[in-house]
Protein backbone atom coordinates (compact mmCIF):
# COMPACT_ATOMS: atom_id res chain seq x y z
CA UNK A 1 0.00 0.00 0.00
CA UNK A 2 3.16 2.53 -0.52
CA UNK A 3 2.82 2.99 -3.81
CA UNK A 4 -0.32 4.58 -3.75
CA UNK A 5 0.45 6.90 -7.23
CA UNK A 6 0.34 3.22 -9.17
CA UNK A 7 -3.38 3.47 -8.61
CA UNK A 8 -4.51 6.95 -8.00
CA UNK A 9 -3.16 10.07 -9.96
CA UNK A 10 -4.84 12.44 -7.01
CA UNK A 11 -1.79 11.40 -4.89
CA UNK A 12 0.48 13.38 -7.32
CA UNK A 13 2.22 15.72 -5.33
CA UNK A 14 0.75 15.10 -1.94
CA UNK A 15 4.25 14.20 -0.29
CA UNK A 16 4.90 18.07 -0.48
CA UNK A 17 8.10 16.57 -1.79
CA UNK A 18 9.78 15.20 -4.71
CA UNK A 19 9.12 11.46 -4.07
CA UNK A 20 10.69 8.79 -6.00
CA UNK A 21 9.38 5.25 -5.20
CA UNK A 22 10.30 1.93 -6.03
CA UNK A 23 8.78 -1.42 -5.50
CA UNK A 24 9.49 -5.09 -6.59
CA UNK A 25 7.07 -8.01 -5.43
CA UNK A 26 7.53 -11.69 -6.34
CA UNK A 27 4.50 -13.24 -5.56
CA UNK A 28 3.75 -17.15 -5.01
CA UNK A 29 7.70 -18.05 -4.86
CA UNK A 30 8.54 -21.47 -6.11
CA UNK A 31 5.16 -21.95 -8.49
CA UNK A 32 5.79 -22.14 -12.04
CA UNK A 33 4.80 -18.63 -13.76
CA UNK A 34 3.99 -16.82 -10.47
CA UNK A 35 3.41 -12.89 -11.50
CA UNK A 36 6.49 -11.12 -10.32
CA UNK A 37 5.84 -7.14 -10.74
CA UNK A 38 8.53 -4.11 -10.51
CA UNK A 39 7.32 -0.46 -10.59
CA UNK A 40 9.41 2.36 -10.09
CA UNK A 41 7.43 6.32 -9.85
CA UNK A 42 7.98 9.80 -9.28
CA UNK A 43 6.02 12.64 -8.49
CA UNK A 44 5.83 16.32 -6.89
CA UNK A 45 4.19 19.08 -6.58
CA UNK A 46 5.06 22.53 -8.79
CA UNK A 47 6.15 25.16 -6.82
CA UNK A 48 3.76 27.88 -5.83
CA UNK A 49 0.68 26.26 -6.99
CA UNK A 50 -1.90 23.80 -6.31
CA UNK A 51 -0.36 21.25 -9.00
CA UNK A 52 0.92 18.27 -8.72
CA UNK A 53 2.78 15.71 -11.52
CA UNK A 54 3.71 12.07 -11.77
CA UNK A 55 5.14 9.46 -13.81
CA UNK A 56 5.28 6.07 -13.01
CA UNK A 57 6.28 2.89 -14.95
CA UNK A 58 5.01 -0.82 -13.89
CA UNK A 59 6.27 -4.34 -15.18
CA UNK A 60 4.30 -6.89 -15.08
CA UNK A 61 5.12 -10.76 -15.71
CA UNK A 62 2.67 -14.11 -15.12
CA UNK A 63 2.85 -16.82 -16.84
CA UNK A 64 3.98 -16.83 -20.87
CA UNK A 65 2.32 -12.68 -20.81
CA UNK A 66 4.75 -9.46 -19.85
CA UNK A 67 3.22 -6.37 -19.81
CA UNK A 68 5.13 -2.70 -19.61
CA UNK A 69 2.68 0.03 -18.39
CA UNK A 70 4.46 3.81 -18.87
CA UNK A 71 1.80 6.21 -16.92
CA UNK A 72 1.88 10.27 -16.69
CA UNK A 73 -0.48 11.54 -13.96
CA UNK A 74 -1.74 15.62 -13.23
CA UNK A 75 -3.43 16.00 -10.24
CA UNK A 76 -4.94 19.78 -8.61
CA UNK A 77 -5.54 20.16 -4.86
CA UNK A 78 -7.79 22.09 -3.26
CA UNK A 79 -7.36 23.48 0.86
CA UNK A 80 -10.11 23.42 2.97
CA UNK A 81 -10.53 25.80 6.15
CA UNK A 82 -9.55 22.56 9.00
CA UNK A 83 -6.52 22.04 6.32
CA UNK A 84 -6.93 18.79 4.91
CA UNK A 85 -6.68 19.02 0.90
CA UNK A 86 -8.90 17.38 -1.89
CA UNK A 87 -6.64 16.33 -4.90
CA UNK A 88 -7.89 15.83 -8.43
CA UNK A 89 -6.43 13.52 -10.27
CA UNK A 90 -6.32 12.24 -13.77
CA UNK A 91 -3.77 9.62 -15.54
CA UNK A 92 -2.94 8.70 -19.30
CA UNK A 93 -1.25 5.43 -19.93
CA UNK A 94 0.64 3.33 -22.60
CA UNK A 95 0.33 -0.22 -22.26
CA UNK A 96 2.33 -2.70 -24.12
CA UNK A 97 1.27 -6.88 -23.90
CA UNK A 98 3.74 -9.13 -24.96
CA UNK A 99 2.76 -12.76 -24.60
CA UNK A 100 5.35 -16.31 -25.58
CA UNK A 101 3.57 -19.08 -26.22
CA UNK A 102 6.71 -21.12 -26.19
CA UNK A 103 7.03 -20.83 -22.28
CA UNK A 104 3.36 -22.93 -21.89
CA UNK A 105 3.04 -26.79 -21.93
CA UNK A 106 0.96 -26.93 -24.52
CA UNK A 107 -1.44 -29.51 -25.14
CA UNK A 108 -2.50 -29.23 -28.15
CA UNK A 109 0.62 -27.84 -30.49
CA UNK A 110 -2.01 -27.22 -33.71
CA UNK A 111 -3.85 -24.88 -31.80
CA UNK A 112 -4.17 -21.85 -34.25
CA UNK A 113 -4.26 -19.00 -30.83
CA UNK A 114 -0.81 -20.34 -30.56
CA UNK A 115 0.97 -20.52 -33.26
CA UNK A 116 1.90 -16.17 -32.90
CA UNK A 117 3.02 -14.85 -30.21
CA UNK A 118 1.89 -11.30 -29.19
CA UNK A 119 4.83 -9.12 -29.64
CA UNK A 120 4.48 -5.08 -28.40
CA UNK A 121 0.80 -4.78 -28.83
CA UNK A 122 -0.57 -1.43 -27.41
CA UNK A 123 -3.06 -0.08 -26.24
CA UNK A 124 -3.87 3.67 -24.63
CA UNK A 125 -6.22 4.04 -21.48
CA UNK A 126 -7.10 6.45 -19.04
CA UNK A 127 -7.87 6.95 -15.61
CA UNK A 128 -9.07 8.93 -12.61
CA UNK A 129 -9.08 9.62 -8.75
CA UNK A 130 -9.74 11.42 -5.74
CA UNK A 131 -7.74 11.65 -2.89
CA UNK A 132 -8.71 13.69 0.82
CA UNK A 133 -6.15 14.11 3.45
CA UNK A 134 -4.73 15.45 5.78
CA UNK A 135 -1.92 14.80 8.58
CA UNK A 136 -3.93 12.43 10.28
CA UNK A 137 -5.66 10.57 7.60
CA UNK A 138 -6.83 9.86 4.06
CA UNK A 139 -9.59 8.36 2.11
CA UNK A 140 -9.55 7.97 -1.52
CA UNK A 141 -11.35 6.45 -4.67
CA UNK A 142 -9.74 5.75 -8.23
CA UNK A 143 -10.43 3.87 -11.37
CA UNK A 144 -6.94 3.67 -13.00
CA UNK A 145 -8.21 2.61 -16.16
CA UNK A 146 -11.67 3.44 -17.88
CA UNK A 147 -10.88 1.56 -20.88
CA UNK A 148 -11.95 -2.10 -20.82
CA UNK A 149 -9.33 -3.64 -23.45
CA UNK A 150 -9.49 -7.21 -25.16
CA UNK A 151 -6.41 -8.23 -26.90
CA UNK A 152 -7.34 -10.46 -30.13
CA UNK A 153 -4.96 -12.61 -32.47
CA UNK A 154 -4.47 -11.18 -35.92
CA UNK A 155 -4.55 -14.29 -37.46
CA UNK A 156 -7.89 -16.36 -35.59
CA UNK A 157 -9.57 -12.68 -34.42
CA UNK A 158 -9.74 -14.55 -30.94
CA UNK A 159 -9.35 -12.80 -27.59
CA UNK A 160 -5.60 -13.92 -25.85
CA UNK A 161 -6.04 -11.53 -23.24
CA UNK A 162 -8.26 -8.60 -21.71
CA UNK A 163 -7.77 -5.33 -19.08
CA UNK A 164 -10.85 -4.41 -17.42
CA UNK A 165 -11.99 -0.95 -15.37
CA UNK A 166 -11.46 -1.78 -11.70
CA UNK A 167 -12.38 0.53 -8.46
CA UNK A 168 -9.92 0.76 -5.94
CA UNK A 169 -10.98 2.58 -2.23
CA UNK A 170 -8.57 3.22 0.32
CA UNK A 171 -8.87 5.20 3.83
CA UNK A 172 -6.39 5.22 6.96
CA UNK A 173 -6.28 7.43 10.15
CA UNK A 174 -3.14 7.84 12.47
CA UNK A 175 -3.16 7.85 16.07
CA UNK A 176 -1.43 9.09 18.04
CA UNK A 177 -0.78 7.10 21.23
CA UNK A 178 2.63 8.46 22.78
CA UNK A 179 4.92 11.30 21.54
CA UNK A 180 6.89 7.97 20.07
CA UNK A 181 4.41 5.54 19.15
CA UNK A 182 1.69 6.09 16.41
CA UNK A 183 -0.78 3.53 14.83
CA UNK A 184 -2.21 3.84 11.49
CA UNK A 185 -4.96 1.35 10.67
CA UNK A 186 -5.75 1.22 6.87
CA UNK A 187 -7.63 -1.03 4.26
CA UNK A 188 -7.71 -1.18 0.08
CA UNK A 189 -10.53 -2.66 -1.49
CA UNK A 190 -10.71 -3.24 -5.30
CA UNK A 191 -13.82 -3.97 -6.89
CA UNK A 192 -12.78 -6.24 -10.19
CA UNK A 193 -15.01 -6.86 -13.78
CA UNK A 194 -17.21 -9.42 -12.28
CA UNK A 195 -18.65 -7.76 -9.35
CA UNK A 196 -15.20 -9.65 -7.57
CA UNK A 197 -14.03 -7.56 -4.41
CA UNK A 198 -10.66 -7.84 -3.10
CA UNK A 199 -9.85 -6.04 0.50
CA UNK A 200 -6.79 -5.69 2.57
CA UNK A 201 -6.94 -4.79 6.27
CA UNK A 202 -3.70 -2.95 7.41
CA UNK A 203 -2.11 -2.18 11.10
CA UNK A 204 0.81 -0.26 11.04
CA UNK A 205 3.08 0.95 14.15
CA UNK A 206 5.59 3.62 13.76
CA UNK A 207 8.11 4.30 16.43
CA UNK A 208 10.01 6.96 17.19
CA UNK A 209 9.23 7.95 13.64
CA UNK A 210 11.74 5.66 12.16
CA UNK A 211 10.50 1.92 12.45
CA UNK A 212 7.51 1.06 10.95
CA UNK A 213 6.18 -2.42 11.80
CA UNK A 214 2.61 -4.05 10.92
CA UNK A 215 0.78 -6.63 9.60
CA UNK A 216 -2.09 -7.20 7.02
CA UNK A 217 -5.04 -9.41 6.16
CA UNK A 218 -6.51 -10.13 2.66
CA UNK A 219 -10.23 -10.99 3.22
CA UNK A 220 -10.07 -15.01 2.22
CA UNK A 221 -6.60 -14.53 0.96
CA UNK A 222 -3.32 -14.01 2.72
CA UNK A 223 -2.45 -12.59 5.84
CA UNK A 224 1.21 -10.71 5.52
CA UNK A 225 4.20 -8.85 8.15
CA UNK A 226 5.89 -5.68 7.43
CA UNK A 227 8.99 -4.21 8.71
CA UNK A 228 10.06 -0.49 7.26
CA UNK A 229 13.07 1.79 8.21
CA UNK A 230 12.93 5.47 7.86
CA UNK A 231 17.12 6.07 7.52
CA UNK A 232 16.63 9.40 7.32
CA UNK A 233 14.40 12.20 6.24
CA UNK A 234 14.94 11.57 2.41
CA UNK A 235 15.48 7.71 2.44
CA UNK A 236 12.63 4.62 3.57
CA UNK A 237 13.27 1.07 2.79
CA UNK A 238 10.33 -1.21 3.84
CA UNK A 239 10.13 -5.47 3.11
CA UNK A 240 6.83 -7.55 3.55
CA UNK A 241 6.43 -11.03 3.14
CA UNK A 242 2.66 -12.62 3.23
CA UNK A 243 1.28 -16.33 3.01
CA UNK A 244 -1.36 -17.97 1.46
CA UNK A 245 -4.69 -18.07 3.92
CA UNK A 246 -5.87 -20.85 1.44
CA UNK A 247 -4.85 -23.91 -0.18
CA UNK A 248 -2.90 -22.31 -2.48
CA UNK A 249 -0.03 -22.01 0.23
CA UNK A 250 0.47 -25.84 -0.08
CA UNK A 251 2.43 -24.84 -3.30
CA UNK A 252 4.18 -22.20 -3.28
CA UNK A 253 6.56 -20.66 -0.06
CA UNK A 254 5.06 -17.15 -0.05
CA UNK A 255 5.41 -13.91 -1.55
CA UNK A 256 8.09 -11.34 -0.66
CA UNK A 257 8.01 -7.69 -1.73
CA UNK A 258 10.46 -4.79 -0.82
CA UNK A 259 10.01 -0.88 -1.28
CA UNK A 260 12.36 1.95 -1.34
CA UNK A 261 11.00 5.84 -1.21
CA UNK A 262 13.58 8.47 -1.82
CA UNK A 263 13.02 12.47 -1.26
CA UNK A 264 14.33 15.35 -1.90
CA UNK A 265 13.94 18.61 0.29
CA UNK A 266 14.61 22.12 -0.73
CA UNK A 267 17.80 23.53 0.37
CA UNK A 268 17.14 25.26 3.76
CA UNK A 269 13.43 23.50 4.14
CA UNK A 270 12.35 23.07 7.51
CA UNK A 271 12.46 19.03 7.14
CA UNK A 272 8.93 18.12 9.53
CA UNK A 273 8.51 14.47 10.87
CA UNK A 274 8.39 11.89 7.86
CA UNK A 275 4.40 11.55 6.95
CA UNK A 276 3.24 7.96 7.71
CA UNK A 277 1.23 7.56 4.32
Amino acid sequence: MYNTIVINPAYAGTRDVLSFSALYRAQWVGLDGAPITASASVHSPVSNSNVGWGISVINDEIGPATEQNISADFAYRITFSNLSKLSFGIKATANLLNVDYTKLSIYDPTDPVLQNNVDNRFTPNIGAGLYWYSDQFYLGVSIPSFLETKYYDDNTRSSVANSSMDYFFMGGYVFNLSDSIQFKPAFLTKIMSGNTLQSDVTANFLFFEKLTLGSAYRINGAISALVGFQFSNSVFVGYSYDTEATNLANYNSGSHEIFLRFELFKSGEKIYSPRFF
